[in-house]
C-alpha cells in the first residue's frame, strides 16, 4: 500500500519526494531560529539592503543615470536589456535581485547545518525565486509589455497556441515542434554501416571503412543508454563516428535498446555482460585483432570504466587504451544533480519505477531541466509563450527529445551504489562476487571533461587523477556543456579546449591549479583525440570485412532499436 500510494505521489510531484524537502527545510528552521547572531546579521543585511534601494530610487528620481545597486551574476543574462534600464524595470529588478540575494545569505552558512541540507535548501530558494522572477511576468517584462503594445496582444494569441500545441504533444508523446524534420536513418544517424550482432540488450553496430587503410586496433563507442547513441553520430557535419572513420579508424558503436516495463530486473551487471563484454567478443572475432580502444561517454564511460577494471583484475588485456567523455567515476561532488539524491529520494524513486517496471524519460528530462531551470524552462516560457515566437529545432535538440527509459533494478543500483554509497571510487564495487578498482587499470586514458557541465561536473571528472594508477592520464577541458562540448567538431565556431600530457612521476596538481598552468588551444578536441589514439596504435593494415562467418551483418545502421519507441 505504501509503495503504491508513493508511486502515484510521485506523478503529482515530478518524482521529487516532499518528505525530503520537508525535513531539509525543518532542519534550516530550526538550526536559524537557534542561531541568533545569524538572525541579528540578516537584520542589519535587510536594513542594509534597504537603504541602498532608498538611495537608488532617489538617485532615479533625480534623473541623474543612477548606476545599478546591485548587478546580477555573469551568468544571469534575464535582465540584460536596455528596456530594464528605464523607470520602472529598473526598479523592478534592482528589487528583485537584492531580494534574491538576501535569501541566498539567509540559506547559506547556517551554524550546525549539514553542508548537503544547506546545498538543497539554497538551490530550491532559489528555484522559487526564479520561478516568481519579474522577468516571467507579462506585465514586469518590458519586452512583453512593448511587444504586446505593438502586436495589439497578438504575441499573446501566438504564445498561447503554442502553449496548446506543446501540450497537445507531451501528453500525446509526440516530438515537440520542427522534431519532424530531424529522422533517424534519413538526416541523422546516416553514417554507413552495418548492425552485426544483437542480443537483448544491444545492436552493435560496425561502420564502413572510407580509407584504403585502417589502424589495427578497432574502436568501440559505449554510450550512456540514458540517450540514444547517435548524438555521436548526427548530421555528417557533426559525427563524431564520421570524423574517426575519415581518420582511418574502425569503429564499432554499442546501440542500446530501450527497454520496456518487462525489463525491470535488468541490473548494471546485466548490462555489463551484455553491453561492452559481449561488444568486445564480437570486435575482436570479426577484426582478429585482440587490442581494442574502449570509448564510453557519460554513464557509459562509467559502466566501461567498471568492465576495464574488473578486465583488468582477472588478467584480460584486451583494452589498448580507454577515453572517457563526460564521465564520473567518483561521485561525491556530482554537481547539483546530487541535490536529488538521498536515501529519501531514492527511496521515492524506487517507488515510482517498482509500480511501472522503469524510470521514464520525461521523468529524467524534468530532473535536468530543474537544473537549469532559467535556460531550459523560463526563458522558453517566456521566448515562446509570452512573446509568441520559436526558437528553430536543430540536430542537438531534436536528439536531445528522443527519449529513453531506464530499468526500475539497473536504475536502483546505480543510484545507491555509485551515486548515494559512491561504491567504485571506494572500492567496495563487487562484479562477479569480488571487488573492482580504478587503480587496476593500466590501459592509457585519455579523459575528456566540459566546462559548464551540471550532469558530470568537471572538477569531480578530474578526480581520474587520485584514482587511476596507469602511466599515463592525459586530461582535457573543452567549451561548453555536458552534450555540446562533445560534440565539438573541428570548424565550429568559439571551441577551446586546454590539454595535459600525462603527469605520472610529477606531484599531484589540484584543479584550480591546473586551470591555471595549462594553455588554453583555438578549436576542437577532436584532431588532438586522434592524433592520441594513433599514437597510441600499432600500425595500419587493409579494413577488416563488414561482420564475420560468425558474426554476418544483420541489417544496415542505424539498426532496429534506435527506432523503436
Amino acid at each position: 500500500m505504501d509503495r503504491a500510494f508513493k508511486a502515484n505521489l510521485a506523478r503529482l510531484t515530478a518524482g521529487i519526494t516532499p518528505a525530503g524537502l520537508a525535513s531539509v527545510y525543518f532542519e534550516w528552521l530550526v538550526h536559524l531560529v537557534l542561531s541568533p547572531g545569524k538572525q541579528l546579521e540578516l537584520g542589519e543585511k535587510y536594513t542594509r539592503k534597504l537603504t541602498r534601494f532608498g538611495q537608488y530610487l532617489n538617485r532615479v528620481a533625480a534623473g541623474s543615470g543612477a548606476a545599478a545597486c546591485i548587478e546580477p551574476l555573469e551568468q544571469d543574462l534575464r535582465f540584460s536589456g536596455e528596456e530594464w534600464q528605464r523607470w520602472p524595470y529598473n526598479l523592478i529588478y534592482q528589487s528583485f535581485l537584492l531580494t534574491q540575494q538576501w535569501w541566498h545569505n539567509a540559506t547559506s552558512e547556517i551554524d550546525g547545518l549539514s553542508p548537503e541540507s544547506e546545498r538543497v535548501v539554497n538551490f530550491i530558494t532559489r528555484q522559487i525565486l526564479d520561478r516568481y522572477s519579474p522577468s516571467n511576468s507579462p506585465w514586469l517584462n518590458p519586452e512583453v509589455v512593448a511587444t504586446t503594445m505593438a502586436t495589439g496582444g497578438q504575441n499573446l494569441v501566438v504564445g498561447w497556441q503554442h502553449f496548446i500545441e506543446d501540450w497537445e504533444r507531451a501528453v500525446s508523446g509526440k516530438p515537440p515542434v520542427g522534431a519532424e524534420a530531424f529522422r533517424v536513418g534519413k538526416n541523422l544517424a546516416v553514417t554507413p554501416g552495418k548492425v552485426v550482432y544483437r542480443n537483448h540488450l544491444i545492436e552493435l553496430i560496425q561502420y564502413a571503412p572510407t580509407t584504403k587503410r585502417v589502424y589495427a586496433e578497432p574502436v568501440l563507442i559505449v554510450p550512456a543508454w540514458i540517450m540514444k547513441f547517435y548524438i555521436l553520430d548526427l548530421s555528417p557535419s557533426q559525427s563524431l563516428v564520421k570524423y574517426l572513420v575519415d581518420q582511418g579508424h574502425t569503429v564499432f558503436m554499442i546501440s542500446w535498446r530501450n527497454p520496456s516495463s518487462e525489463d525491470h530486473d535488468l541490473g548494471m551487471e546485466d548490462y555489463r555482460r551484455l553491453g561492452p563484454m559481449a561488444a568486445l567478443d564480437a570486435i575482436c572475432a570479426i577484426t582478429g585483432n585482440h587490442k581494442v580502444h574502449g570509448v564510453g561517454y557519460c554513464l557509459g564511460g562509467t559502466l566501461l570504466s567498471i568492465a576495464a577494471a574488473a578486465m583488468a583484475r582477472d588478467g584480460d588485456e584486451r583494452l589498448a587504451s580507454l577515453t572517457t567523455l563526460a564521465t564520473q567515476v567518483d561521485f561525491t561532488e556530482a554537481g547539483e544533480l546530487m541535490l536529488f539524491i538521498g536515501e529519501s529520494q531514492v527511496s521515492y524513486l524506487e517507488n515510482m519505477m517498482w509500480d511501472q517496471g522503469y524510470l521514464d524519460g520525461y521523468q529524467m528530462a524534468g530532473a535536468f531541466q530543474i537544473l537549469r531551470s532559467n535556460d531550459l524552462i523560463w526563458s522558453r516560457i517566456v521566448h515562446d509563450y509570452l512573446l509568441g515566437g520559436r526558437q528553430p529545432m536543430n540536430a542537438l535538440m531534436a536528439w536531445n527529445a528522443d527519449l529513453t527509459r531506464m530499468p526500475y533494478r539497473m536504475h536502483s543500483e546505480y543510484l545507491r551504489q555509485l551515486f548515494l554509497n559512491n561504491d567504485l571510487a571506494n572500492g567496495h564495487y563487487r562484479v562477479d562476487g569480488r571487488p573492482v578498482v580504478i587503480q587496476d587499470i593500466r590501459a592509457p586514458l585519455f579523459v575528456v571533461s566540459t566546462t559548464t557541465d551540471h550532469v558530470a561536473p568537471w572538477k569531480s571528472v578530474y578526480k581520474i587523477h587520485l584514482l587511476a594508477d596507469t602511466d599515463e592520464v592525459t586530461f582535457v577541458l573543452t567549451s561548453g556543456g555536458h552534450n555540446a562540448g562533445i560534440v565539438s567538431e573541428p570548424g565550429h565556431p568559439g571551441r577551446r579546449f586546454r590539454m595535459s600530457v600525462p603527469q605520472h612521476e610529477k606531484a599531484y596538481l589540484d584543479p584550480e591549479t591546473w586551470l591555471q598552468i595549462t594553455p588554453e588551444q583555438d578549436g576542437s578536441w577532436w584532431p588532438a583525440w586522434h592524433q592520441w589514439l594513433a599514437a597510441h596504435s600499432t600500425e595500419q593494415v587493409p579494413p577488416p570485412g563488414m561482420g564475420s562467418q560468425q558474426y554476418p551483418p544483420l541489417t544496415d545502421a542505424p539498426g532496429s532499436y534506435v527506432l523503436a519507441p
